[in-house]
């Protein structure tokens, strides 16, 4: 088995803890990579080199079957080495390294047992729905494909106008700081943020919400993911940019963008029996009495 490692830089990862986490692949013979920015930060902070052959720059080449990435931060990491990725069918297992997250549901703590857990035959896995995005992006992405969400958005001061249709059909044009639509495992991210449901990941919808809406009748809207969405942008001197979940691209005027159900999907790795439910509540402490946590009777 190979283990696809990858972190982003500006991660402040300890000695104590790289050590611990180079020790254990060490312990259990895997092979494996790692992205080159963690490549630098492994070299600076413990002074472990590595090969060449063990490094991978932006696009990983096609990987041998059996091959698990391991994103080793928070859920933005795991976003980010997803997109690395580029659509394959290699299971993503995030290790948290800092706050519980939806995505990254491993504890660092426990990192023996994880890879003992991947030694003996991995993990089960969920498959999660990714979103594919076209359109006048300015300078054209290298992967348009997104795991949690597509988003118009303002950059300057005058209101935006997205002009958005489903399948062909009118359904509002969003007056205010711009549009998300999400996937059900981007509806925990910016668009529960910006006032939309909580949607459970095994759910065939996409959602669009809108962003600070100028017209407060307005909602978001949760529609069937096999529907096609068309983002037409009217832009007051607003300056608009989109993002593919955390990489951001500026556009020009009068811009138009449809955004699917991607074919590839995200095969995410599922330690512990934690499931969305568990982190639901623990991440937003649904059930607690803050009464008790404040120690008042």
């Amino acid at each position: 088995m190979r283990i696809i490692l990858f972190s982003r830089s500006g991660r402040d990862h300890s000695a104590e803890e790289l050590r611990h986490l180079f020790d254990t692949l060490q312990a259990f013979g895997f092979d494996f990579l790692l992205n080159e920015e963690f490549a630098r930060t492994v070299r600076a902070t413990i002074g472990l080199e590595f090969p060449p052959e063990r490094i991978y720059r932006e696009r990983l080449a096609p990987q041998p079957e059996g091959s698990v990435m391991v994103c080793y931060g928070g859920d933005g990491t795991l976003l980010e080495g997803a997109h690395r990725l580029g659509g394959a069918p290699v299971p993503v297992l995030g290790i948290n390294a800092g706050h519980l997250g939806f995505l990254t549901g491993a504890p660092n703590e426990g990192l023996g047992q994880i890879f003992a857990r991947l030694a003996a035959g991995g993990f089960p896995v969920q498959p999660r729905s990714m979103l594919e995005v076209r359109g006048d992006f300015a300078a054209a992405p290298d992967n348009t494909l997104a795991l949690n969400e597509f988003t118009i958005q303002r950059h300057g001061a005058d209101m935006l106008s997205v002009e958005t249709l489903v399948d062909g059909q009118p359904v509002a044009t969003y007056h205010g700081d711009g549009v998300i639509v999400s996937t059900p495992t981007g509806s925990t991210a910016y668009s529960l943020s910006a006032g939309g449901p909580v949607v459970a990941p095994s759910c065939a919808c996409l959602v669009i919400s809108p962003l600070a809406p100028h017209n407060l009748t307005m909602r978001p809207v949760v529609i069937p993911d096999t529907s096609v969405i068309t983002l037409r942008v009217h832009e007051r001197r607003s300056d608009p940019f989109v993002t593919l979940d955390n990489r951001i691209y500026p556009v020009g005027p009068e811009a138009a963008f449809t955004v699917r159900r991607a074919e590839q999907k995200i095969f995410l790795a599922t330690p512990h029996n934690i499931s969305f439910y568990d982190t639901l509540r623990n991440k937003m402490m649904w059930g607690i009495d803050l009464r008790e946590v404040k120690g008042e009777r």
